[in-house]
């Protein structure tokens, strides 16, 4: 008892120069006795107060006193010692004042300890509760200031008893968000109404938000919260909810309840709970009902219940497949459901029903007219391959998200138009060019013979540059059309996309062996078994003899390695690697590897888009070991279709001769011959050696092969299995990413005028490869910082030409603390995302002034 005395007088004496002590229980005589405080004069009452009076005020007036009595302390009236005590204070001794006292609170704020006196003891005796009651007084201490009012105080309590440390969190807001964390009615609340706090906890609660209720609890709160935000940004109300006493708690809910709403659905720390309680509240309010009566565009701007996804891309499915939605609309509202909460658990069907509405349109004005071989290349690699990259996104998103059932009926047209509206007729349009053909070759367009001499040796070697070659098995032509994209978004690293005519028949090995460096005293030549491939009498089955054809022709500073090998190799042997080759063969094999397999050739979509991935991971390798000048290729393309096949879809074996090899599309034989259903390339008309040749199916038509897939097929002649892409990627020194840049566009005045303000974002360009999109937050704060509003995290990522196609409008609500703004100036704030971090930074700012009549708080 002694040092809490001796630590609360010697706070008083800080601010006083005379302490009146009344000990009127009579029990503390030998503390004040033993009492040392430095440069204190310990005196006592004892029927001398008028000696006493002299001493203090007259024959020592500069010195402090402590002026000590046994007993109560006299009325007024019969105390001559009172003008003094005015003039100074009076230290109480009761458990009440001491924690005042530590608090340096005055007197005026007694009934803070005493009507929460639960706050300050611990609760019992053990040495855990001692501690936690000690740590939060201490903690209140800190936070207290001079200008607090009770009700200030009361709410770093209550911040406090729900887990606060700093000032910054002393927000009702903030102990609600923890409150509502906890589940609702657990410890921390069972704390607060023990300190006899959460009578004011829900006065605040009524005053900030205008919830009102005869018997208030935290879980009551969520769910009118959770009513109140919905019906609150939709033209009719929530069906159930009547005239009654429901409709008026509505009613005085306030704008101040939809910012707290949107902060805590935004906070990365409750989201587990917002999702929980989103849960239990949709299923109480019956959301799903509710939603069968509204339209897609009164919903869009909601992601407060998961319902209201599954409800947005039910109506973007129905209206894609029905034709009644434009693209332009679906590619909108796909993109800005992205901002939405519940986005990430559906972004895959998202993506299904954007890819399902280009697919349509982009075939609607596709006319698939080829006069020549040539023309039909060009158009191909210009527009008509982004049909296959559509309906490969289509596929991928469908088997990735297992909404089979959901997407039945875009699937079901997908499949029949990707087939019959497009592969057919392409292939058999090209099929009539191919079958005038007495040689395998297209003018104007490179053989796959002549990429070694084109982009190996001619671009780089010759040059004295090294190079590498990464080739990527199945890579076809519509999957390096977007490699090249997505090479371009990395920082410092340039591609460029070109094609190629694979040789025929378009399978692994001759595709790979076309790919290595041609001489006429090595020239390709078809093995009288298994379809290999050799060079000369070099065979080039595997990477083993692959590595020793390029060493044969180019010399000892070529090698050929497996992709999986270098990835696995650390920054020094990858180095070395490089430094003892002018160029590096590096083979990779995901595609190709899942589709050939009866049990995987469904995944080929999944595979094409994991290789993405593994060609930046290799293509930063080796980046990272020196390697300044890359080519990207493949050994052939592939069809595919999701569906099974009809009967009508293969071909009758009317194949006769000596058979050295067939697969599902095509046969490698000796003098051979077939019906009208196939096209015949001698040795020579493929450009190899030997009197091996081949036959091929026409169109798109398989031949069957026990044990082996359909859906997943080449070695045929369509142009999506014998178009490769070549990418040629270079390294550079300096950055060449930069942000798109955003500018804000006012909605009229710079003045604010009622409790909420739109603004327009607008994108000052598209953005591009190079031209990356942004991230901003948004809120609108006072001059000291204080958030006043709600606030907006958006992607700017608009890839429009068009400028009116790149603004973007936002809302924000004022909540109540703007009030203490009015009349001053504040500032709307975009921060943008600090690398590698949790934190932001400023990217811009808009300052405002806010002059709001008491009027503009009435919605009538």
């Amino acid at each position: 008892m002694t040092s809490r005395i001796s630590n609360a007088l010697a706070r008083l004496f800080t601010k006083h120069r005379i302490v009146f002590w009344y000990d009127d229980k009579q029990e503390l005589r030998n503390d004040f006795e033993t009492l040392e405080l430095e440069d204190v004069k310990k005196v006592e009452i004892d029927n001398n107060e008028f000696s006493l009076k002299h001493i203090l005020l007259r024959d020592d007036h500069k010195s402090r006193f402590l002026v000590y009595k046994e007993g109560d302390q006299p009325e007024p009236v019969k105390n001559w010692l009172y003008d003094i005590e005015l003039a100074n204070t009076v230290f109480k001794t009761d458990q009440n004042a001491i924690w005042l006292n530590e608090l340096e609170l005055p007197s005026e704020f007694a009934e803070i300890v005493q009507q929460h006196a639960a706050f300050f003891e611990p609760e019992g005796k053990i040495k855990e509760a001692v501690s936690q009651a000690e740590e939060r007084r201490v903690t209140l201490k800190n936070l207290i200031e001079s200008d607090d009012t009770l009700s200030r105080v009361r709410l770093k309590m209550l911040a406090i008893a729900t887990g606060a440390k700093q000032k910054g969190d002393v927000r009702l807001d903030v102990a609600l968000e923890r409150l509502i964390a906890e589940n609702a009615e657990g410890k921390t609340y069972k704390f607060i109404e023990r300190c006899n706090l959460h009578h004011f906890l829900w006065e605040q609660v009524n005053n900030h938000y205008g919830y009102q209720s005869d018997s208030p609890s935290v879980m009551d709160f969520v769910f009118e919260l959770f009513k109140y935000c919905y019906c609150a940004e939709l033209p009719s109300g929530l069906q159930g909810v009547s005239q009654d006493s429901d409709a008026a708690k509505l009613q005085n809910m306030t704008n101040n309840a939809l910012v707290f709403f949107k902060r805590w659905k935004d906070s990365r720390t409750h989201q587990e709970t917002f999702e929980w309680l989103s849960e239990q509240c949709s299923n109480s309010m019956k959301i799903e009902d509710d939603l069968q009566h509204r339209s897609l565009k009164d919903i869009l701007d909601l992601d407060y219940f998961r319902v209201i996804d599954k409800k947005v891309i039910h109506e973007l499915v129905n209206g894609v497949a029905n034709r009644t939605l434009s693209q332009g609309e679906v590619a909108l509202w796909c993109r800005q459901r992205r901002q939405g909460h519940w986005y990430k658990d559906f972004e895959l069907l998202y993506d299904a029903v954007d890819v399902a509405s280009q697919f349509f349109a982009l075939l609607d004005t596709t006319k698939l007219d080829m006069s020549s071989a040539s023309e039909a290349v060009q158009s191909y690699t210009r527009q008509w391959f982004k049909l296959d990259q559509l309906y490969r996104k289509y596929i991928y998103a469908l088997k990735a998200s297992s909404q089979h059932s959901l997407l039945s009926s875009l699937t079901e047209q997908i499949e029949n138009l990707y087939i019959n509206n497009y592969v057919q007729p392409l292939t058999n349009g090209w099929q009539q060019h191919v079958n005038y053909m007495d040689k395998w070759q297209v003018s104007g367009v490179d053989p796959q013979s002549r990429f070694f001499n084109k982009y190996v040796e001619t671009n780089y070697l010759n040059k004295n540059k090294k190079v590498c070659v990464i080739i990527s098995d199945a890579f076809r032509y519509e999957a390096g059309e977007e490699m090249v994209s997505r090479i371009r978004q990395e920082d410092r690293y340039e591609a460029k996309l070109n094609h190629a005519l694979s040789s025929l028949p378009s399978y692994t090995q001759l595709g790979m062996a076309s790919l290595l460096p041609q001489s006429k005293e090595y020239p390709l030549r078809l093995a009288d078994s298994k379809g290999t491939v050799f060079m000369g009498e070099l065979s080039t089955q595997g990477t083993d003899n692959r590595d020793k054809v390029l060493k044969t022709i180019h010399g000892e500073r070529a090698s050929a390695i497996q992709a999986k090998e270098l990835l696995e190799m650390n920054q020094i042997n990858s180095r070395e690697l490089l430094k003892a080759n002018d160029v590096l063969y590096i083979y990779h094999n995901r595609i190709d590897h899942a589709g050939d397999k009866m049990q995987s050739e469904g995944e080929a979509f999944e595979a094409t888009e994991r290789t993405f991935d593994d060609l930046i991971k290799l293509i930063k390798k080796l980046a990272n070991a020196n390697a300044n000048n890359l080519v990207i290729t493949a050994d052939h393309g592939f069809i595919y279709q999701n569906s099974a096949l009809d009967d009508s879809d293969y071909s009758a074996k009317d194949v006769e001769g000596e058979i050295v090899y067939n697969d599902r599309r095509f046969v490698l034989g000796k003098n051979l011959s077939a019906g009208r259903s196939f096209k015949t390339f001698t040795a020579e008309q493929l450009g190899v050696t030997g009197d091996v040749h081949a036959v091929i199916p026409k169109g798109i038509q398989r031949m069957r092969l026990s044990g082996s897939g359909s859906r997943f097929v080449h070695g045929g002649a369509s142009l999506q299995e014998t178009i490769i892409p070549i990418i040629s990627i270079n390294k550079k020194r300096s950055s060449d990413i930069t942000m798109v840049e955003v500018e804000v566009l006012r909605s009229g005045s710079s003045v604010i005028t009622s409790g909420q303000i739109s603004v327009t974002l607008y994108q000052v360009e598209a953005v591009t490869d190079k031209i990356q999109p942004r991230k901003l937050r948004l809120g609108i704060y006072t001059e000291s910082g204080k958030l006043i509003s709600d606030s907006h995290t958006v992607d700017v990522d608009l890839t429009s030409e068009n400028a009116r196609e790149r603004e973007m409008k936002l809302r924000f609500l004022l909540n109540q603390e703007a009030d203490s703004a009015n009349h001053q100036e504040v500032i709307l704030k975009l921060e943008e995302p600090v690398a590698g971090t949790n934190q932001w930074e400023e990217y811009k700012q808009l300052r405002y002034t806010i002059k709001r009549s008491f009027t503009s708080d009435f919605d009538f």
